[in-house]
């Protein structure tokens, strides 16, 4: 039998935005890929061969770095606050894990504030120990993150 005090007060799962989708990446390499192609063309016809290369390397490399940025979006950093355990679930790109528990009586939710920017650093730290959370949100997303997360965190502490 439980108290409830096992009730999940918050749970949030964090994402990197990406404003690129996988159609838009498609069209993007192919009006890329297609003005290279055409521009090389000209290039060629007019016997600067050489440059025809270079027009090759940009759309290659436009491609690795998309690739990267998709790679990079699957990391996600899970958190969830009961009345007993404060959880911190950071799965990387490459999908490994870390996970972060800590006392929600004892946690500190730290916020880092700029004037113009908002909300620029959030961890939460106890124990001796300090993790991080939300550092790819854009500052939008990290300012409501950090006001409902400080709201839980509050209710947990008060039951």
């Amino acid at each position: 039998m439980t108290d409830g005090s096992e009730r999940t007060v918050f749970h949030a799962l964090l994402t990197p935005y990406r404003s690129l989708g996988r159609r838009g990446f498609n069209v993007t390499m192919a009006l890329f890929g297609g003005a290279s192609l055409l521009s090389g063309l000209v290039f060629l016809s007019h016997g600067a061969w050489p440059v025809v290369g270079f027009f090759g390397l940009d759309v290659c490399l436009l491609w690795l770095a998309l690739r990267a940025s998709f790679r990079s979006a699957r990391a996600t950093e899970e958190v969830r606050v009961s009345r007993l355990e404060l959880t911190i679930r950071k799965t990387s790109a490459r999908g490994t894990v870390q996970e972060a528990r800590y006392n929600p009586f004892w946690a500190r939710f730290l916020v880092r504030r700029h004037e113009l920017a908002g909300v620029t650093h959030m961890a939460v730290a106890g124990e001796g120990r300090q993790t991080e959370i939300g550092a790819f949100l854009n500052p939008e997303d990290r300012a409501s993150f950090a006001e409902a997360f400080g709201r839980a965190l509050h209710e947990a502490k008060r039951g």
